[in-house]
């Protein structure tokens, strides 16, 4: 796949056949991310977490401090 599929997709400039939407969708979920259908919020996409991760995220968030950025490790 050619990297101006995806830069002409991820800019509207052009909608890439649904077999290379399909392949992407592949892709990018065996890095790790999870596709949200449609459910009264909106449709989305996050990224996995493994137990261990969620509860050291939370722990993180939950323990105050400063106000900043909401980048997690």
């Amino acid at each position: 796949m050619d990297e101006t599929v995806i830069h002409d997709f991820e800019r509207k400039l052009q909608k890439p056949p649904e077999a290379t939407i399909g392949e992407l969708e592949v892709a990018l979920e065996l890095l790790g991310a999870v596709f949200i259908d449609e459910n009264g919020g909106g449709i989305g996409v996050r990224l996995k977490f493994t137990e261990s991760e969620a509860k050291r995220i939370a722990r993180l968030e939950g323990e105050g401090g400063i106000v900043a950025n909401d980048r997690v490790p």
